[in-house]
Protein backbone atom coordinates (compact mmCIF):
# COMPACT_ATOMS: atom_id res chain seq x y z
CA UNK A 1 0.00 0.00 0.00
CA UNK A 2 3.32 2.45 1.00
CA UNK A 3 4.18 2.13 -2.61
CA UNK A 4 0.70 2.69 -4.40
CA UNK A 5 0.05 5.31 -2.33
CA UNK A 6 3.56 6.90 -2.95
CA UNK A 7 2.88 6.40 -6.85
CA UNK A 8 -0.60 7.92 -7.21
CA UNK A 9 0.10 11.55 -7.17
CA UNK A 10 2.37 10.95 -10.27
CA UNK A 11 -0.81 8.55 -11.82
CA UNK A 12 -3.33 10.97 -10.92
CA UNK A 13 -1.21 14.17 -12.79
CA UNK A 14 -1.48 11.49 -15.95
CA UNK A 15 -4.99 10.95 -15.31
CA UNK A 16 -5.98 14.73 -15.48
CA UNK A 17 -3.49 14.92 -18.31
CA UNK A 18 -5.08 11.96 -20.03
CA UNK A 19 -8.90 13.90 -19.26
CA UNK A 20 -7.43 16.88 -20.33
CA UNK A 21 -6.51 15.55 -23.76
CA UNK A 22 -9.80 13.56 -24.10
CA UNK A 23 -12.39 16.47 -23.94
CA UNK A 24 -10.37 18.68 -26.35
CA UNK A 25 -10.24 15.88 -28.76
CA UNK A 26 -13.85 15.18 -28.87
CA UNK A 27 -14.48 18.58 -29.01
CA UNK A 28 -12.50 19.61 -31.90
CA UNK A 29 -12.94 15.82 -33.50
CA UNK A 30 -17.06 17.07 -33.05
CA UNK A 31 -16.70 19.84 -34.86
CA UNK A 32 -14.59 18.10 -37.47
CA UNK A 33 -17.09 15.65 -37.56
CA UNK A 34 -20.64 17.86 -37.80
CA UNK A 35 -18.10 19.74 -40.55
CA UNK A 36 -17.37 16.48 -42.63
CA UNK A 37 -21.06 15.17 -41.91
CA UNK A 38 -22.30 18.11 -43.77
CA UNK A 39 -19.53 18.21 -46.38
CA UNK A 40 -20.39 14.62 -47.15
CA UNK A 41 -24.50 15.47 -47.42
CA UNK A 42 -23.86 18.27 -49.59
CA UNK A 43 -25.18 18.06 -52.99
CA UNK A 44 -21.84 19.96 -54.23
CA UNK A 45 -19.72 17.14 -55.96
CA UNK A 46 -16.06 18.39 -54.51
CA UNK A 47 -17.38 19.01 -51.22
CA UNK A 48 -18.72 15.68 -51.01
CA UNK A 49 -15.79 13.56 -52.33
CA UNK A 50 -13.11 15.52 -50.05
CA UNK A 51 -14.93 14.48 -46.93
CA UNK A 52 -15.40 10.66 -48.53
CA UNK A 53 -11.83 10.87 -48.78
CA UNK A 54 -10.92 12.71 -45.33
CA UNK A 55 -13.23 9.51 -43.69
CA UNK A 56 -11.89 6.94 -45.78
CA UNK A 57 -8.10 7.69 -45.48
CA UNK A 58 -8.66 8.08 -41.70
CA UNK A 59 -10.51 4.95 -40.97
CA UNK A 60 -8.31 2.69 -43.61
CA UNK A 61 -5.12 3.60 -41.56
CA UNK A 62 -4.29 2.81 -37.95
CA UNK A 63 -3.96 5.74 -35.23
CA UNK A 64 -0.85 5.29 -34.46
CA UNK A 65 0.40 5.93 -38.05
CA UNK A 66 -1.74 9.18 -37.50
CA UNK A 67 0.09 10.01 -34.89
CA UNK A 68 3.30 9.54 -36.37
CA UNK A 69 2.46 11.61 -39.36
CA UNK A 70 1.45 14.48 -36.92
CA UNK A 71 3.74 14.55 -34.89
CA UNK A 72 6.73 13.26 -36.67
CA UNK A 73 5.98 13.88 -40.36
CA UNK A 74 4.73 17.35 -39.72
CA UNK A 75 7.31 18.63 -37.96
CA UNK A 76 10.06 17.90 -40.02
CA UNK A 77 8.50 20.99 -42.23
CA UNK A 78 10.19 24.16 -41.55
CA UNK A 79 7.25 25.96 -41.49
CA UNK A 80 5.10 23.44 -38.31
CA UNK A 81 6.30 23.30 -34.80
CA UNK A 82 3.62 21.22 -33.00
CA UNK A 83 4.54 20.24 -28.99
CA UNK A 84 3.51 16.32 -28.35
CA UNK A 85 0.68 17.63 -26.63
CA UNK A 86 -0.90 19.80 -29.22
CA UNK A 87 -0.03 16.87 -31.64
CA UNK A 88 -1.68 14.32 -29.61
CA UNK A 89 -4.65 16.59 -29.33
CA UNK A 90 -5.09 17.20 -32.99
CA UNK A 91 -4.24 13.52 -33.75
CA UNK A 92 -7.21 12.24 -31.81
CA UNK A 93 -9.47 15.54 -32.70
CA UNK A 94 -8.63 14.14 -36.94
CA UNK A 95 -9.55 10.39 -35.33
CA UNK A 96 -12.44 11.15 -33.95
CA UNK A 97 -13.57 13.40 -36.60
CA UNK A 98 -13.82 10.72 -39.32
CA UNK A 99 -15.62 8.65 -36.83
CA UNK A 100 -18.13 10.89 -35.67
CA UNK A 101 -18.76 12.30 -39.00
CA UNK A 102 -20.40 9.08 -40.09
CA UNK A 103 -22.14 8.81 -37.01
CA UNK A 104 -23.64 12.36 -37.44
CA UNK A 105 -24.51 11.01 -41.35
CA UNK A 106 -26.61 8.35 -40.36
CA UNK A 107 -28.18 10.24 -37.66
CA UNK A 108 -29.23 12.81 -39.84
CA UNK A 109 -30.29 10.16 -42.41
CA UNK A 110 -32.54 8.58 -39.88
CA UNK A 111 -34.67 11.68 -39.86
CA UNK A 112 -37.77 11.23 -41.85
CA UNK A 113 -37.64 13.01 -45.20
CA UNK A 114 -41.17 14.56 -44.67
CA UNK A 115 -39.77 16.67 -41.87
CA UNK A 116 -37.70 18.50 -44.08
CA UNK A 117 -40.27 18.35 -46.64
CA UNK A 118 -42.96 19.83 -43.70
CA UNK A 119 -40.45 22.11 -42.62
CA UNK A 120 -39.65 23.73 -45.85
CA UNK A 121 -43.29 24.35 -46.46
CA UNK A 122 -43.21 26.32 -43.51
CA UNK A 123 -40.65 29.19 -44.98
CA UNK A 124 -37.46 27.40 -43.61
CA UNK A 125 -34.36 27.66 -45.25
CA UNK A 126 -31.73 24.66 -45.40
CA UNK A 127 -29.73 25.74 -42.56
CA UNK A 128 -32.57 26.44 -40.04
CA UNK A 129 -34.35 22.81 -40.81
CA UNK A 130 -31.03 21.48 -40.46
CA UNK A 131 -30.57 23.07 -37.18
CA UNK A 132 -33.81 23.26 -35.85
CA UNK A 133 -35.89 20.39 -37.25
CA UNK A 134 -33.27 17.89 -37.94
CA UNK A 135 -30.19 18.17 -35.76
CA UNK A 136 -32.10 18.23 -32.76
CA UNK A 137 -34.11 14.85 -33.34
CA UNK A 138 -30.60 13.46 -34.65
CA UNK A 139 -28.21 13.87 -31.69
CA UNK A 140 -31.04 12.09 -30.00
CA UNK A 141 -30.50 9.13 -31.47
CA UNK A 142 -26.49 9.29 -31.61
CA UNK A 143 -25.94 9.74 -28.04
CA UNK A 144 -25.64 6.02 -27.32
CA UNK A 145 -22.67 5.99 -30.17
CA UNK A 146 -21.22 8.97 -29.42
CA UNK A 147 -20.53 8.20 -25.63
CA UNK A 148 -18.78 4.34 -27.60
CA UNK A 149 -16.39 6.62 -29.55
CA UNK A 150 -15.64 8.62 -26.65
CA UNK A 151 -14.45 5.32 -24.98
CA UNK A 152 -12.96 4.65 -27.55
CA UNK A 153 -10.92 8.08 -28.03
CA UNK A 154 -9.86 7.61 -24.45
CA UNK A 155 -8.06 4.62 -24.51
CA UNK A 156 -6.48 5.56 -27.78
CA UNK A 157 -5.03 8.41 -25.45
CA UNK A 158 -2.84 5.58 -23.90
CA UNK A 159 -0.73 5.50 -27.73
CA UNK A 160 0.12 8.96 -27.17
CA UNK A 161 2.83 7.78 -24.44
CA UNK A 162 4.87 7.04 -27.91
CA UNK A 163 5.47 10.66 -28.60
CA UNK A 164 6.56 11.11 -25.33
CA UNK A 165 3.22 12.77 -23.55
CA UNK A 166 3.29 11.75 -19.80
CA UNK A 167 -0.34 10.60 -19.82
CA UNK A 168 -1.70 7.91 -17.27
CA UNK A 169 -0.32 5.11 -19.46
CA UNK A 170 2.79 6.85 -19.76
CA UNK A 171 3.43 7.56 -16.19
CA UNK A 172 2.90 4.49 -15.15
CA UNK A 173 5.79 2.94 -17.62
CA UNK A 174 7.88 5.70 -15.35
CA UNK A 175 6.63 4.33 -11.71
CA UNK A 176 7.55 0.96 -13.08
CA UNK A 177 10.66 1.28 -14.26
CA UNK A 178 11.77 3.08 -11.14
CA UNK A 179 10.33 0.31 -8.91
CA UNK A 180 9.98 -3.26 -10.89
CA UNK A 181 6.77 -3.46 -9.37
CA UNK A 182 4.39 -4.26 -12.70
CA UNK A 183 1.88 -6.17 -11.24
CA UNK A 184 0.58 -3.38 -8.81
CA UNK A 185 1.31 -0.49 -11.08
CA UNK A 186 -0.71 -1.99 -14.11
CA UNK A 187 -3.38 -2.43 -11.75
CA UNK A 188 -3.77 0.64 -10.68
CA UNK A 189 -3.42 1.81 -14.04
CA UNK A 190 -6.32 -0.19 -15.18
CA UNK A 191 -8.25 0.68 -11.96
CA UNK A 192 -7.98 4.58 -13.04
CA UNK A 193 -8.90 3.93 -16.47
CA UNK A 194 -11.87 2.19 -15.60
CA UNK A 195 -13.28 4.50 -12.98
CA UNK A 196 -12.87 7.38 -15.97
CA UNK A 197 -14.52 5.12 -18.30
CA UNK A 198 -17.37 4.01 -16.20
CA UNK A 199 -17.90 7.96 -15.14
CA UNK A 200 -17.68 8.71 -18.96
CA UNK A 201 -20.75 6.14 -19.79
CA UNK A 202 -22.91 7.31 -16.84
CA UNK A 203 -22.90 10.11 -18.02
CA UNK A 204 -23.78 9.69 -20.92
CA UNK A 205 -26.48 7.45 -19.61
CA UNK A 206 -27.63 10.49 -17.98
CA UNK A 207 -27.99 12.60 -20.59
CA UNK A 208 -29.87 10.47 -22.47
CA UNK A 209 -32.34 9.96 -20.00
CA UNK A 210 -32.41 13.83 -19.81
CA UNK A 211 -33.42 13.91 -23.13
CA UNK A 212 -35.61 10.64 -23.48
CA UNK A 213 -37.52 13.14 -20.79
CA UNK A 214 -38.17 16.17 -22.85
Amino acid sequence: MDLIMDSLPLLWEGLKLTAYITVLGLFFGFIIGLITALFRLSPIAPLKWLAIWFINIVRGTPFLVQLFFIYFGLNSLSWISLSPINAGILGISINAGAYIAEIIRAGIQSIDKGQTEAARTLGLSSAQTMRYIILPQALRRMLPTFVNQAIISLKDTSLLSVIGIAELTQRGQIVVSATYEAFKIWTVVGIMYFILIYLLTQLGNYVERRYELR
